[in-house]
C-alpha cells in the first residue's frame, strides 16, 4: 500500500506543495522583490491624456473594462 502526500515540502525546504486548500487565519506577508506567478494579468492601460470629463470616463470605462476581462472584477 502505497500513500502520495497532496501537501509537502520537497528535498532542501526550497519548494512547498499545497495540493489542497491553503487557509490563512493570520496575515500574509510577500517580501518585496518575491515572484507571483499564475495570476492573471489585466491588458495594458494607457495614461489618460482626457482634457474633459466624457473624455475621463470613456478612459475610466476602457480600464474596468480590462480589469473584468482578466477576472480581477465581477461581471455581474
Amino acid at each position: 500500500m502505497s500513500y502520495n502526500a497532496k501537501n509537502y515540502t520537497e528535498q532542501g525546504g526550497e519548494k512547498t506543495v499545497i495540493g489542497g486548500t491553503l487557509e490563512i487565519s493570520g496575515t500574509l506577508e510577500i517580501k518585496e522583490g518575491a515572484a507571483i506567478s499564475g495570476l492573471p494579468k489585466a491588458e495594458m492601460q494607457a495614461d489618460s491624456t482626457a482634457e474633459d470629463i466624457s473624455s475621463l470616463v470613456t478612459d475610466f470605462n476602457a480600464l474596468l473594462t480590462k480589469l473584468k476581462a482578466a477576472g480581477f472584477i465581477a461581471t455581474e
